[in-house]
């Protein structure tokens, strides 16, 4: 079976980044070579087990689902399985505690995870404030932002020989007494450009923005409270900055632990750059996305989901990525053991506003919450027998014991978590279909990416639709070119502007409300940016992380267009989305 449905854009992708090189820098490596080396490398762990499949039966079956670009591996898999460097996860979090030792080696081991193609996540709760004491010297310290500026320097000097741009999630508690220099950081140009920021909120917090009240900030060197600040004063604060340069971004502590598999091992404290995987310290983030344009079949003239064929996939790609966590080369020895401890796997789903428009769904409406809620209820509960049945075969992860699973009656699974919604953006390029469960940036839009490359996007399923019905004219298109909206071009047909809403017509309310549905049936967390239009005000904000809340997200990222320079997706020749 050879590769089908590779564009031009994706060829460069995979030529630029995944493909293997000689010592010229000649690509030596087809697509078809690459999905076979991944395949037969990721099978081999078969001979672990003793299975009755062999590894060259099952690399078929791999190879297939790859190949058609049914479901993908997270970058790094595609990259470096059966190649040297073997080191397949996509994103790590890392423990930072209060010594200069402990930070400087973590600088040390995040300089040898970018290295390798991977991201990572830090909080950067446990370090003293700012001008606290430092015992050892009789000096003052100099506060968690100042290391913070350090990680980032070290990400910038190692990104520039990587195949993928380093990138870090940075969190602080809501309750640490430097907050407010955390929350400000991003509004002074070029700060922390390698950092993705999330201000771990409390649950005590909360209640206090709710009631108007003052709440206390810890020391976490000494545990006392050092003073009080107006929880309202805080919020409006991270509020305006998520405004002005969309960051930070919000995680909701409780509610992640509250979903914690292994709680006796820890609480987590942060998450993978693009938030869609709370971890422990030294936890791996191995992830795939199954892509759900390619979930629908053919009947009475019309589409509807296959799913006969998402259970075959879902179960194929769950024994996939439970083999990653084997045949992987991890950076650290730490991680290793994590990882094998709790098994942890994040199943997701790209292609989502193509799915919804195949079956004649609007992004924003309530069929559309329906279908998510049956979709990845089904996903989720597949995923899982899947894992309960690998267990019956290869054990419970080793860490079963103690953990939520282990009650009379409950799941004995091979996997501590199955399930995680990622962002898949360069995957989605891949397999030419919508992000991850965004809904459309836009029509035609320009999509810029590493080392300069710049791909111009047009929507296909637009293209095949307008020529079907016959409303693709060069006027049509010239509009489109320069941006304007589809609502606003008469020659197109009001059920193709329905289908077609992007993602600034979109109210956020809707945004979130998706994400929230996917969030019920995800073990792990989902990846969503709220998109807001240039124009959007504080107040709408603010609304959305109150809403956030309210839906019981685990966090919530917003961006409004052109809060940022060089925003990675821009539409139209004469505006920017």
């Amino acid at each position: 079976m050879k590769v089908l449905g590779l564009t031009p854009n994706a060829i460069t992708v995979l030529e630029k980044r995944y493909l293997k090189k000689d010592d010229q820098g000649k690509v030596i490596e087809s697509p078809e070579g690459m999905f076979w080396r991944v395949a037969r490398n990721v099978a081999e762990a078969e001979r672990f087990y003793g299975s009755r499949t062999s590894p060259e039966e099952l690399s078929d079956i791999f190879f297939r689902m790859m190949a058609s670009l049914d479901f993908l591996p997270n970058s790094p898999c595609l990259m470096n399985a059966g190649r040297d460097l073997q080191q397949l996860a996509a994103c790590f979090v890392l423990p930072l505690e209060d010594s200069l030792d402990s930070i400087f080696e973590t600088v040390k081991q995040t300089a040898l995870i970018h290295q390798s193609g991977g991201g990572t996540g830090f909080s950067f709760s446990h370090l003293r404030p700012k001008a606290d004491t430092v015992q050892s010297t009789g000096g003052i310290a100099s506060g968690p932002v100042s290391f913070m500026r350090v990680f980032n320097m070290a990400t910038e000097v190692i990104k520039q020989g990587g195949t993928r741009r380093g990138a870090n999630m940075g969190v602080l508690r809501i309750d640490h007494p430097d907050i407010m220099e955390f929350v400000t950081i991003k509004q002074k140009p070029d700060e922390m450009s390698n950092f993705n920021l999330s201000v771990g909120m409390t649950k005590a917090f909360m209640e206090a923005l709710e009631k108007d009240h003052e709440y206390s900030l810890i020391n976490p060197r000494t545990k006392r409270e050092v003073r009080r600040l107006k929880a309202r004063e805080v919020f409006e604060a991270i509020v305006s900055a998520a405004w002005q340069t969309g960051d930070p971004g919000v995680l909701f502590l409780d509610r992640i632990n509250e979903a914690n598999p292994t709680p006796e091992l820890g609480e987590m404290e942060s998450t993978n750059p693009c938030g869609e995987v709370p971890l422990l310290p030294h936890e791996p983030c191995v992830l795939g996305s199954i892509n759900l344009s390619h979930m629908l079949k053919k009947r009475n003239g019309g589409w509807e989901a296959d799913f006969e064929k998402v259970r075959r996939t879902v179960r194929d790609a769950v024994h996939f990525l439970d083999n990653v966590i084997d045949v992987n080369q991890y950076p650290l020895p730490q991680i290793a053991q994590m990882a094998k401890g709790n098994r942890k796997i994040g199943l997701g789903v790209m292609g989502l506003a193509h799915f919804f428009i195949r079956l004649g769904i609007p992004y924003n409406s309530p069929k559309a919450l329906e279908v998510v809620r049956g979709l990845m209820s089904f996903i989720q509960y597949q995923a899982r027998e899947r894992s309960i049945e690998l267990a019956e075969g290869r054990g419970a992860f080793p860490n079963y014991k103690g953990s939520i699973y282990d009650r009379a009656g409950a799941m004995r699974m091979r996997n501590a978590t199955v399930t995680t919604i990622a962002p898949t953006g360069t995957l989605s390029l891949l397999a030419n279909c919508s992000s991850g469960i965004e809904p459309l940036f836009a029509i035609q839009y320009t999509r810029r990416a590493l080392e300069g490359m710049e791909f111009q996007i047009t929507d296909p399923l637009f293209m095949e639709l307008g020529e079907k019905e016959g409303f693709l004219s060069p006027e049509v298109m010239r509009l489109i070119t320069e941006g304007a909206s589809l609502q606003d071009i008469s020659q197109v047909p009001e059920h193709i502007k329905e289908l077609f809403v992007t993602s600034f017509e979109i109210p956020p309310v809707w945004h979130i409300k998706i994400q929230a549905a996917f969030q019920e049936y995800t073990d792990n967390a989902v990846s969503k940016t709220i998109n807001f239009p240039r124009d959007a005000s504080k107040e709408e904000v603010r609304e959305a992380f109150l809403l956030a809340y309210r839906e019981r997200c685990k966090g919530i990222t917003i961006y409004r267009s052109g809060s940022k320079g060089g925003q990675v997706l821009a539409c139209g020749t004469k505006q920017v989305c």
